[in-house]
């Protein structure tokens, strides 16, 4: 690099030279002297693209399609429609004063909402909360929907997944949940919907927003996110479950998709219990030749969570979806790996998360776990781990995850090195509890791969939207794209 720059610059001194010493010089010796140094000098450019550009130039290299598509993919059971505001000028409009922040599991006021947006706010985290009085809920909906940057779009996990699976060719969709006509409006038009499912109102969830350097009073977010609220009932107690599994005889599909479990956390303690043993005793009769894969979403209740994971649905599923926040919620209501751990510091160590992802697939406690496939997915870089001999194609479902999460924040249909930036370790230990090793990351190899007790893990960074257009349903895209280049042995 520094010869070739050398060597420019001389050959830049000698033109002018020698214009200097020989004026009588023709224009074409001149000329070609001249274009000699704009093509060193192009080639100097363009022989160092920078490490985001190699490595969404890598991705391409590795993201080849599965041998076999799903085919048919049936999802549910929550859906709403969000509406998407600034969470600072949301608060500014309820009248509400900064304050300093403090986590609450359940939201009973606008003071309790403003203190759980901050707490949020400050660690640039993601987190969804139940919010339990029907009629200040409706107030702060109606002043959000008034709101002039306030935007609609389609909502729940269940209903964003299948928009992003939507999108792909060989796949067909069935969409079971509390669909509403404004939702069913903005849903892709590819998408069945069986008529049990609709019904005449729309369940709204309110996603407050915010941007990297953002402040509100002491508050001042790291990066840019999101904190979501709402009162649902219907997804709340999961209305929509037995719909969804009466319809998957007619429907035959490959791959079942669910979601919603964490918006029982709005439901007594005994409804709740209730439900959960409904959900699993109904999942419990889907052919075992339909693989569930389950999206969790933020949950404060570990009681539920331990339900979850013991007896009830973990055996009954094969893949799993979650974020850094859930991964930890996970590990501290089962008391496993690193559950001492009270929060992440800054980008989560990825021995850290290797450990709790090994933990989780060799059995997490639960007997007769069917899991064999996780999918982890923080703002920094993802991982899936699998265990050996269930699936194939995952280098390229890991990276396709981490494409989608770049060119969805940013808006973009391909990665724009000058609009992403890098914060993911390129160098990190495999393990903190085992004897792990050192993998590394390049441009060259974009996706490290390991392997650990019958566990096999696939890491890619993300390249992260400097300023994202929308942080809503980033998780859900990911762990959709990683699922439709994801290729089971049982397909």
């Amino acid at each position: 690099m520094w010869a070739r720059a050398l060597c420019v610059g001389l050959l830049a001194v000698t033109v002018g030279l020698i214009h200097h010493l020989q004026p009588d010089i023709s224009e074409a010796a001149l000329e070609y002297l001249t274009s000699s140094l704009h093509s060193l000098s192009s080639r100097e450019t363009t022989s160092s693209p920078s490490f985001e550009e190699a490595l969404s130039a890598a991705w391409d290299q590795v993201i080849t399609a599965p041998s076999r598509h799903w085919g048919k993919v049936a999802v549910g059971v929550n859906a709403c429609v969000d509406v998407v505001v600034s969470g600072v000028s949301l608060l500014q409009a309820l009248g509400l004063n900064p304050r300093s922040g403090g986590d609450h599991l359940v939201l009973t006021s606008p003071e309790e909402l403003a203190a759980t947006f901050v707490h949020y706010m400050q660690r640039g985290a993601a987190a969804e909360r139940f919010y339990s009085d029907a009629d200040s809920f409706q107030h702060i909906s109606r002043t959000a929907t008034q709101d002039p940057g306030a935007k609609h779009f389609v909502g729940g996990n269940a209903a964003l997944i299948a928009q992003r699976l939507a999108g792909h060719p060989h796949t067909e969709i069935l969409l079971c949940g509390p669909i509403g006509p404004k939702l069913h409006e903005l849903l892709d038009e590819r998408i069945l919907v069986p008529p049990t499912s609709l019904q005449e109102q729309d369940e709204y969830h309110l996603i407050l927003e915010y941007k990297a350097g953002e402040q509100w009073g002491s508050g001042r977010a790291p990066a840019a996110n999101r904190f979501i609220f709402s009162h649902d009932l219907s997804n709340g107690a999961m209305t929509s479950l037995e719909v969804l599994l009466s319809n998957l005889e007619d429907f035959q599909p490959k791959l079942l998709v669910l979601s919603g479990l964490h918006m029982m956390e709005g439901l007594s303690q005994e409804q709740r219990t209730s439900r959960l043993h409904e959900a699993a005793s109904a999942l419990s009769d889907v052919p075992s030749d339909i693989l569930i894969h389950l999206e969790l979403a933020s949950m404060t209740d570990g009681e539920l969570m331990r339900g979850i994971i013991y007896q009830q649905v973990f055996p009954l599923i094969s893949s799993l979806g979650l974020n850094e926040q859930e991964l930890l919620f996970l590990t501290q209501s089962a008391n496993g790996p690193h559950s001492a751990l009270s929060a992440w510091s800054g980008v989560p160590d990825v021995g850290v998360v290797s450990d709790i992802l090994s933990w989780i697939l060799q059995g997490s406690g639960s007997e007769g776990s069917g899991l064999t496939r996780v999918h982890f997915h923080t703002l920094a870089y993802h991982i899936i781990a699998t265990i050996d001999g269930f699936w194939e194609n995952q280098v390229a479902a890991v990276a396709a995850g981490a494409r989608v999460a770049g060119t969805q924040a940013c808006a973009s249909e391909t990665i724009d090195p000058a609009r992403v930036m890098l914060k993911s370790p390129l160098e990190f230990s495999t393990s903190q509890t085992e004897t792990g090793y050192t993998a590394r990351i390049s441009a060259k190899e974009p996706v490290a791969v390991w392997k650990s007790g019958g566990v096999t893990f696939h890491f890619t960074p993300v390249l992260i939207c400097k300023d994202p257009i929308r942080t809503v349903g980033l998780g859900d895209a990911i762990s959709a794209e990683g699922l439709l280049f994801s290729e089971s042995k049982a397909q």
